[in-house]
């Protein structure tokens, strides 16, 4: 088993598990790996009940994230976002459409989305990259303009784009 270094915590008001759950439903490769559950200890500091879900350890595509009940005190932002590659035109519309499901509809521009929890993710090419950084400005300029006026992004635009 590989250890991981550095895992994501995401902090929850109390749907830790639905979350994770549903986030695993959404990527192939993923899985529960644990769920440690709050006691009585500490209760005076953390005010959560007795057996309700401290943390849920989960796997989506091999990357492990933790989620944790921590109460109301924190809100997801902008500021951080998880960036999901992906190959096909298909395969971005899979995770567009299943992410932003009861997700914030303000919040979508340029293959950004927020999801029902908060949370905040890129759904992006893997080409998105090369056609950023071609050596040709004009090409990059033309990607740009096309890419500000998308919400979930289109592969053939882009490329066309940058093709001119």
């Amino acid at each position: 088993m590989h250890l991981q270094k550095i895992t994501p915590c995401l902090w929850f008001d109390t749907q830790a598990e639905e979350a994770a759950r549903y986030y695993c439903s959404i990527f192939r490769n993923s899985r529960i790996l644990g769920i440690s559950r709050y006691g009585e200890e500490g209760h005076e500091i953390h005010g959560m009940p007795a057996g309700s879900v401290l943390t849920v350890a989960f796997e989506l595509e091999a990357q492990a994230f933790t989620a944790l009940n921590g109460g109301p005190v924190f809100k997801f932002n902008e500021a951080v976002s998880f960036q999901v590659s992906c190959g096909t035109q298909e395969e971005l519309d899979h995770y567009w459409d299943r992410l932003r499901a009861g997700g914030d509809e303000a919040a979508q521009q340029c293959g950004w989305l927020k999801d029902r929890y908060g949370v905040s993710w890129q759904i992006v090419p893997a080409i998105l990259p090369a056609l950023m950084t071609d050596a040709d400005p004009r090409k990059t300029e033309r990607v740009m303009a096309a890419l500000l006026k998308m919400k979930k992004l289109d592969i053939a635009a882009l490329q066309q784009a940058h093709a001119g």
